[in-house]
């Protein structure tokens, strides 16, 4: 009976000395993080630095501290830091991988969303794409502009031209002539009467 008791004890034991452990570390981080902050608070207003250099100071070096205090933490319960750090590089290598393999597309859509919330042109505008030396792209006017890709209907002698998508981050890249949809139908109308 004696025995029970004194494994069951020594069971105990250990997983409160565990809990004790993971609490006085992630005390001390907790600690070590606010001293952190009140330090550099400090230091700013001591000092004329700018806010855009402390804020992102503060974060990073809280996250540093919140990341070290989980891996002591994940270190007691028996995770190595060697398997940590394998599993989070094998993770970022394939998140670059993909990240690489998707940037046109994600470079369209942010082209896209910066085509509509800035405005260098709209529907029934008529673009040109310039090449260096003058060397027009294409020109066009804009018949439509989703996430991907701007639409230019190609004028011609006939009237009808041919459909061109130009993805958006052409835009960006390339210098752009442009008549306002409105400025071409008043030229066409003077030139008519």
């Amino acid at each position: 009976m004696n025995d029970q008791i004194l494994l069951l004890s020594q069971e105990w034991r250990d997983q409160l000395l565990l809990g004790l452990q993971v609490l006085l570390i992630l005390l001390v981080a907790y600690i070590l993080q606010r001293l952190v902050v009140r330090g550099l608070t400090r230091l700013g207003s001591r000092y004329p630095l700018p806010p855009e250099l402390l804020l992102p100071l503060r974060g990073g070096i809280r996250w540093f501290i919140i990341g070290g205090a989980m891996i002591m933490v994940l270190e007691r319960f028996g995770v190595s830091a060697t398997v940590l750090w394998t599993a989070f590089s094998g993770f970022v290598a394939v998140a670059a991988i993909a990240f690489f393999a998707i940037w046109s597309v994600l470079s369209n859509l942010l082209c896209a969303v910066l085509i509509m919330t800035v405005g260098p042109f709209r529907l029934g505008d008529v673009v040109e794409l310039v090449e260096s030396f003058e060397k027009p792209i294409v020109k066009g006017r804009v018949i439509d502009i989703n996430l991907l890709y701007t639409t230019l209907e190609e004028a011609s002698e006939s009237g009808t031209g041919a459909i061109v998508q130009v993805p958006n981050s052409l835009f960006f890249q390339k210098v752009v002539r442009r008549w306002r949809g409105t400025d071409i139908q008043t030229l066409n109308h003077n030139t008519h009467e």
